[in-house]
């Protein structure tokens, strides 16, 4: 694994007391969301941290290069949807060979996991149930291999441009699926207090 490079520019100075996880969850929960919608902006850590705000993929970015400055691969995890939904990006690791994630969303669900998960598909599926629409359908229906960042050398770390290409590679990547369409058919929507409780935000637009 390459060493993290530029250590010393002022912003990236944060990422050393972020040495776990967990502060590395809290740092993201910390930021502001970005409302602009994420075809809009996809900017790199730098420019995350120099305009104070992040939406999933800026922030699976961000995670990803604070455990890469602590030595760990910069690792995104892409969990798709169905057309009628949004996909959501996470950062992973993995401690004392279990799974966990970094989130960055400005909802109640699709949150931080701990380091509990054998697999990553095991991972994935704690999301399963917390991915629905306002009409109860559940809509997760496959996740992406582990998405290695060092395959952009350096220069996502700190690109002045949206990052655009990071994103469509890895929904180009290969993806699994959680489930078939005759499994889908026979789900149970999602209740009425869990709709309620999905609309909780952290964030409010314009705030």
């Amino acid at each position: 694994m390459r060493r993290f490079p530029n250590p010393e520019i002022k912003e990236f100075q944060a990422f050393k007391k972020l040495d776990s996880p967990g502060k590395v969850q809290d740092f993201l929960n910390r930021m502001p969301q970005n409302f602009d919608a994420s075809r809009r902006t996809c900017r790199s850590p730098l420019m995350v941290l120099k305009r104070n705000k992040a939406h999933c993929v800026e922030g699976a970015m961000l995670a990803a290069a604070i455990f890469w400055y602590h030595r760990e691969k910069p690792l995104i995890l892409d969990l798709r949807t169905t057309k009628r939904d949004d996909d959501h990006v996470v950062a992973l690791f993995k401690r004392n060979g279990r799974w966990g994630a970094v989130s960055k969303t400005n909802h109640a669900v699709l949150r931080y996991r701990d380091p509990v998960y054998k697999s990553i598909r095991e991972l994935v599926m704690s999301y399963f149930n917390e991915y629905f629409l306002d009409d109860g359908v559940k809509t997760l229906r496959e996740y992406s291999v582990p998405f290695d960042l060092q395959r952009y050398g350096e220069d996502w770390l700190t690109a002045k441009k949206d990052l655009w290409d990071v994103p469509a590679d890895l929904d180009r990547s290969r993806h699994f699926k959680v489930l078939s369409a005759r499994d889908a058919r026979d789900l149970r929507l999602a209740e009425p207090i869990e709709i309620k409780a999905g609309k909780i935000v952290e964030w409010m637009k314009g705030k």
